[in-house]
C-alpha cells in the first residue's frame, strides 16, 4: 500500500455510511466510504489508503489517537499576561506564545468596537480554529475578551 497517508485529520461532515477527514496539515480533503464512529470536530492521528479501483474515497486503516475538540467562549476575561501581550501588539495584529506545557495563546488585537466581531469570526470559522487546534494537539479552544483584546487559548 503505497498510497497510504498517515497524518492529522479533522473530522468535517459524518453521515451514517460516510465521513469526511481534512488534513490539518496540507488542507486535503479525504472522504470515507464508510463511517468507523467518528463525530463532527473530532481529532484523529490515522493512516488512511485509497479504497480500490477509483482510488477517489479512502478508508481508515489505522487510528493512532482520536479525541474530540471544542471551541468555548469565556466570560472571563484575558488574563493578565495576556493583556500584556496585547499592549506589546499594535491593532489590528496578532501576537502568538507556546503557552507552558501544551499548546499556544493567540492574543488578536482588535480595534475595541470590532471586538465582537474578531470573537465570533474564531469561533464561527470553526474548521480553521479546530484544524489549528488539532495541529497543535490540544482538545480545547477558550476564547476570552474585553475591548480591544481576544486572547484564543489552545489548551489539553
Amino acid at each position: 500500500m503505497t498510497d497510504e497517508k498517515e497524518s492529522t485529520f479533522l473530522v468535517t461532515h459524518v453521515e451514517s455510511d460516510s465521513a469526511v477527514l481534512k488534513d490539518v496539515h496540507d488542507g486535503q480533503v479525504h472522504t470515507l466510504s464508510s463511517n468507523p464512529g467518528l463525530a463532527v470536530d473530532d481529532a484523529l492521528e490515522a493512516t488512511v489508503v485509497p479504497d480500490p479501483p477509483m482510488e477517489v474515497t479512502y478508508q481508515v486503516v489505522e487510528v493512532a489517537e482520536r479525541r474530540s475538540l471544542s471551541i468555548e467562549e469565556s466570560d472571563e476575561p484575558p488574563t493578565v499576561h495576556e493583556r500584556e501581550l496585547a499592549a506589546e501588539t499594535e491593532t489590528g495584529e496578532l501576537a502568538r506564545e507556546e503557552r507552558a506545557g501544551v499548546g499556544e495563546i493567540h492574543v488578536l488585537t482588535p480595534p475595541e468596537e470590532d471586538t465582537a466581531d474578531a470573537v465570533a469570526d474564531v469561533i464561527d470559522d470553526r474548521e480553521a480554529t479546530l484544524s489549528r487546534a488539532a495541529r497543535l494537539g490540544v482538545n480545547r479552544v477558550e476564547v476570552r475578551s474585553e475591548p480591544g483584546v481576544v486572547s484564543v487559548r489552545y489548551m489539553p
